[in-house]
């Protein structure tokens, strides 16, 4: 964090409030889903045979999102590259949350058939869409506006907003179960966290909406006029930051989503815990990281994001040989301390994108070129994760898990690898 005698005038405060609440409320409003995926749409808008079909239907839909983020970060990005950050942070932020309060009003399949499904996969591709544009303005509003010296611990802020949206998102998911008896939860109850984001939402407008362009957006747009295709000339001047940069955030989607979405249905199907019960285990190990991100800010100015993005995968791989033991003991407290250390370990591996992968691309195409690796990387490492560990778990055991874990923190260390020249 910074120091008193560093500290930041009132509107880079400002700044850096804007980017941790915007991105509070986008990943509160898409780790509802990744909960409610977990423990209520199967049976709700999935006839099946068996709760694991159910299961593994529901999660196909979670990876929806996966696919519409790289074209939102496309379409945002070609904006933002070319009018500006602002606007289209306020746009991305819109849509997300539109999306999410639209489905707290879906009809189950009881009521409306094949419809009920079908709007969801539309609901669930709006949210992707916005989320799509969102991290990449976060992060640019952030890191262009820092000292010098302070890019990694500016650019931690976005990132802490995705222990902050799961502790919102779970916290409240957890109090309902406590409130309602389970007919009321799965009636009526799993509805009220999506509506509640239009409050969120409109806390978040009210801060983006004062404020102004980042510095060096207007340094680019002064010293030449903005590219009329930003994808194409990231693609065709950038291919190896854009490829190199995909593959490294793989490891960061993979870790997540194996211990937030895959860990609460395994917890509550094989393992047979109360939702309650495994939400608190899992609410109990998110502090650990919101601390590996802070740490690796003040860890990455002093040295390079990029060093401290592969120390996070190389103990990731391990942490992915003790999920079978760890997880498979039944005990919570073995439980935790895995989900602890996984989370522990996604702060490094995601506390410094937010500074590396933007300084992979000079100003005039670093919201396209930071977006798109992020978000295309989140199809490959997180889209398919909880459905394809969830099949692991279910045919060939745990120790699988842990080693589609590792598997993917190792690709990303060796695109980190190649990385070196273009991040230092």
């Amino acid at each position: 964090m910074l120091k008193k005698s560093d500290a930041a005038p009132p509107s880079a405060r400002r700044i850096l409030a804007a980017s941790l609440v915007g991105t509070s409320v986008e990943f509160y409003d898409f780790y509802i889903y990744a909960t409610a995926a977990s423990i209520v749409f199967g049976p709700m808008f999935f006839p099946a045979a068996s709760p694991t079909s159910q299961l593994l239907l529901s999660y196909s839909t979670f990876a929806i999102a996966f696919i519409a983020r790289p074209l939102g970060a496309s379409v945002f990005g070609h904006f933002g590259d070319r009018i500006g950050r602002k606007s289209t942070l306020v746009a991305s932020l819109m849509l997300m949350g539109a999306s999410t309060v639209a489905i707290g009003f879906l009809p189950s399949y009881a009521a409306a058939g094949w419809l009920a499904p079908a709007l969801l996969c539309v609901l669930r591709f709006g949210q992707g869409f916005g989320l799509g544009g969102e991290w990449g303005g976060a992060t640019l509003l952030a890191v262009e506006n820092a000292p010098p010296g302070f890019k990694a611990r500016y650019g931690m802020f976005p990132q802490l907003g995705a222990p902050v949206g799961f502790i919102a998102a779970n916290g409240l998911f957890l109090l309902l179960g406590v409130l309602l008896t389970p007919d009321q939860f799965k009636e009526w109850g799993w509805r009220l966290p999506f509506l509640a984001s239009s409050l969120l939402v409109g806390v978040g407008l009210w801060v983006r909406l004062k404020l102004t362009e980042t510095p060096a957006f207007a340094r680019a747009l002064a010293e030449a006029p903005p590219p009329e295709v930003p994808l194409l000339e990231v693609m065709t001047h950038y291919p190896l930051q854009t490829i190199c940069g995909t593959f490294a955030v793989v490891c960061t989607f993979a870790n997540f989503y194996l211990a937030t979405a895959f860990a609460l249905g395994y917890g509550t199907g094989p393992l047979h815990y109360s939702r309650q019960v495994f939400l608190g285990v899992q609410l109990a190990a998110i502090g650990f990281m919101a601390l590996g991100i802070l740490w690796a800010g003040v860890w990455g100015d002093r040295t390079t994001p990029r060093r401290v993005l592969m120390w996070g995968c190389v103990l990731t791989a391990l942490a992915g040989l003790v999920l079978q033991p760890m997880m498979g003991s039944g005990s919570l407290l073995l439980i935790w301390a895995f989900l602890s250390l996984c989370l522990l370990m996604m702060g490094f591996i995601y506390g410094p994108l937010g500074a590396f992968l933007p300084g992979l691309f000079p100003a005039r195409v670093r919201y396209t070129g930071a977006s798109m690796a992020f978000n295309v990387g989140g199809i490959i490492g997180g889209g398919l994760t909880p459905f394809a560990t969830t099949y692991l778990a279910a045919h060939a055991g745990l120790a699988s898990v842990g080693l589609y874990l590792s598997a993917t923190a190792l690709i990303s260390l060796v695109a980190l690898f190649f990385l070196k020249k273009q991040a230092e």
